[in-house]
């Protein structure tokens, strides 16, 4: 009899270590599923249809719900920075949807702007994770922490100057490549950077200035020796572009005799509506 026990125990034993561990997602995948149907359906080069996200606000709503209890803790870096850049950027599309139209409130920004909404970036505060945090507190405390400034090129802030919104979520096995393809497109948005020929000048988004010791860290040292006497930021920029440049913008650049400017960010909002018929 006590054979028998035990053989017994160790037959229960055997049939619960064989039992593949659960694997824990940071947000549930018909969740994310459905943001990803939200870009899909509502955003076209970096713009979004407000209007119509507005009127069928429930799949957004649900999503942004379900941050609160995402586990992320034990996650991998790719999971847990796809889940941020996800995170900001539904939360900005939810900021906006919750007061749009967006009513004028100040002369400082333009109408419509998600800066006329008081403390949208910097004391509206949102649980996520089992936390409650900002916008900017993502931008400026969490984002960081991956120590890749081309983060700031892709969450979205809800206006023009942004960096371009993608109609498809982040993914852990995709975030590396989605992050390549906004570094290597930036060049070909005047928004983000732009070779001036004409004015002799490389016009820069206020992104990389206001950030620039994320990008000097990562970038300056690499920038070539023929810009070693511009500014730290300037040679990050530089070096930035370098890979992604044509035959004509690297030869402008070797001349070393142009003007960086940063440009004002556009805080215009960044909205579809009325555009494609929605």
């Amino acid at each position: 009899m006590m054979r028998d026990a035990i053989t017994v125990c160790f037959i229960l034993v055997s049939s619960f270590s064989s039992v593949p561990p659960v694997d824990q997602e940071s947000v549930p995948a018909p969740r994310q599923k459905a943001y990803d149907q939200i870009l899909d359906a509502n955003v076209r080069d970096g713009l979004v249809y407000y209007r119509a996200l507005k009127a069928e606000r429930g799949r957004l709503d649900g999503y942004v719900a379900s941050l609160a209890s995402a586990s992320i803790d034990s996650a991998s870096r790719e999971e847990r920075l796809a889940f941020w850049l996800n995170t900001y950027n539904a939360l900005v599309l939810k900021t906006v949807v919750d007061h749009y139209p967006i009513p004028r409130r100040t002369p400082d920004y333009p109408v419509h702007s998600i800066r006329q909404i008081p403390g949208a970036f910097e004391r509206t505060l949102h649980p996520v994770a089992g936390k409650m945090v900002t916008l900017d507190q993502i931008e400026q405390t969490i984002l960081p922490e991956f120590h890749d400034p081309r983060v700031y090129l892709v969450i979205g802030r809800g206006a023009i100057g942004s960096g371009r919104l993608r109609s498809e979520a982040y993914t852990a096995a995709a975030v590396e490549a989605q992050l390549k393809e906004a570094a290597a497109e930036c060049t070909t948005r005047s928004q983000c950077i732009e070779i001036d020929r004409a004015n002799n000048q490389v016009n820069v988004s206020s992104i990389f200035s206001w950030r620039s010791q994320d990008f000097i860290d990562a970038y300056a040292g690499s920038a070539p020796e023929m810009f070693a006497a511009r500014s730290p930021i300037e040679r990050a920029v530089l070096a930035f572009v370098q890979p992604s440049l044509l035959t004509t913008e690297r030869e402008f650049l070797e001349k070393n005799q142009f003007k960086v400017v940063f440009r004002p960010f556009d805080w215009s909002l960044n909205d579809l509506t009325g555009r494609g018929g929605r």
